[in-house]
């Protein structure tokens, strides 16, 4: 993939987000065990998910990647992760069918521990500690021991990936995500919203079609798409030793992969030139996502996509806008203009939660709905300007009824916030607005696929 790159080259670059391990001897323990221990995800997996996301690159997909903002060891459960499953599987039907694109499911899950955060250290009243940093570095809870960093947290962090990808694996291949249980896929507290009737709508009209088939004599059951999914695992690469530790060369061709997920993205605070995480990331061969923002100058991102693609593989880059709902429109079109005057090939996805964190009179961080749904029309408007294809969405999002984002069509307000706000980190959408949102998304890659008949006729 790269010339002169060691899995631990990265070690002579600046490196920022890092933790600050006291006990060298301890962490080389874990990192040494680590390399040890199997790898998560398989290289053949990484280049099957390279390949869907070059035919989004070209136009013919659509990338939906979703999860928990960071994953924590407190509420790590088999209905939590089933529940995250069947929302991302419900607005995977909803833009398949609206839109008759493929779409590629990718989860912020199995390795979302770790956080980058704007100050190192966090002060309440005359007592300052070390930020939290994510599980998988130390703990949530204000206390010195709490929050001091610890590497054998790394230990419990693969252990629990491993324990969420193998039920991932059982639920996209083992007949959960069989087309004719797309009726039991809604979730109970999701019936109050009337996204979740036109839902059923759609779920009847494809259990119709279903019927079709089979009257005409082809068996669903014998249709392999209809029985399973391919889905995906992601996070951000941030916590190099761990990432370091779980890098593997491929025995078929010689490449070295991340296998710690199928996809791995870089940040908006850890991408820059001369940056230990461009430099770690450029040497695997899995998809990169790069997070692209208002700071984002044009040269400066096509310097960085020769970085990490020189040889401009389709499938291997995805750039990922979070700009903020007043400013992708102004912002966004010049990064586009230079991606596609240089011809890159990439899947340009939009993030439309991190741009848009606001605080509330009660202190909680919140993303109204109507900002997030702003940014992603302006994402899909500016690309319909452009001539590109806006080819994803990149959503902090849980299948628990969680009350952290306000608005939507179930209406929470400013007041009701607090009722069920569970994040470790960052407001996420819950499943009622989840698939509201994939409603309205379909509807505008169906206005883009419009837009593009125009032009070719």
């Amino acid at each position: 993939m790269a010339s002169n790159w060691k899995p631990d080259g990265w070690k002579t670059f600046e490196a920022k987000h890092l933790p600050s391990y006291l006990d060298a001897g301890k962490l080389a323990e874990v990192e040494q065990a680590l390399s040890d221990y199997p790898p998560l995800v398989f290289a053949g997996e990484a280049r099957a998910l390279k390949a869907d996301l070059a035919e989004v690159s070209e136009g013919k997909g659509f990338l939906l990647q979703g999860g928990d903002c960071a994953e924590s060891f407190a509420e790590f459960h088999p209905n939590n992760i089933r529940d995250t499953f069947r929302v991302i599987l419900q607005m995977a039907v909803v833009l398949t069918f609206a839109s008759k694109q493929p779409v590629v499911k990718v989860g912020r899950m199995a390795g979302q521990f770790a956080k980058p955060r704007s100050s190192p250290v966090e002060k309440q009243g005359d007592v300052e500690l070390p930020s939290y940093l994510g599980d998988i570095i130390n703990g949530i809870d204000f206390e010195p021991a709490e929050r001091a960093h610890d590497p054998a947290r790394m230990m419990r962090a693969y252990s629990q990936a491993a324990a969420t990808l193998n039920l991932l694996r059982a639920f996209a291949g083992g007949g959960y995500a069989n087309l004719r249980q797309v009726h039991q896929w809604t979730l109970d507290h999701i019936g109050r919203s009337p996204w979740a009737t036109r839902f059923a709508e759609t779920a009847d009209k494809i259990s119709e079609a279903l019927d079709f088939m089979e009257a005409c004599g082809v068996d669903p059951g014998t249709v392999p798409q209809l029985q399973a999914t391919s889905f995906y695992t992601s996070h951000e690469a941030l916590l190099l030793p761990y990432e370091q530790a779980l890098t593997r060369q491929d025995s078929l061709t010689g490449d070295w992969y991340d296998c710690s997920a199928h996809m791995l993205w870089i940040g908006d605070r850890t991408r820059f030139e001369g940056s230990a995480h461009v430099e770690f990331l450029r040497g695997v061969g899995n998809p990169i996502g790069m997070k692209c923002g208002p700071s984002l100058e044009p040269d400066a991102l096509l310097r960085m996509l020769h970085e990490l693609n020189p040889s401009r593989e389709a499938g291997r880059i995805t750039l990922i806008s979070r700009f903020g709902h007043e400013k992708v429109e102004e912002g966004l079109p010049k990064l586009v203009r230079a991606v596609k005057r240089e011809g890159h090939p990439v899947v340009w996805s939009c993030d439309p939660m991190h741009g848009n964190v606001i605080k509330t009179d009660s202190g909680l961080k919140t993303r109204p709905f109507d900002r997030i749904l702003n940014e992603v029309k302006g994402f899909f408007a500016v690309h319909r300007a452009e001539g590109t294809h806006a080819g994803g969405i990149h959503v902090e999002m849980t299948g628990q009824d969680v009350t952290e984002c306000t608005g939507g069509a179930i209406a929470i307000t400013d007041e009701t916030l607090g009722d069920r706000y569970h994040t470790h980190c960052d407001p996420r959408l819950n499943a009622a607005q989840s698939i509201e949102l994939a409603f309205l998304m379909a509807d505008m890659l169906n206005l883009e696929a419009n837009e593009r008949q125009k032009r070719a006729a």
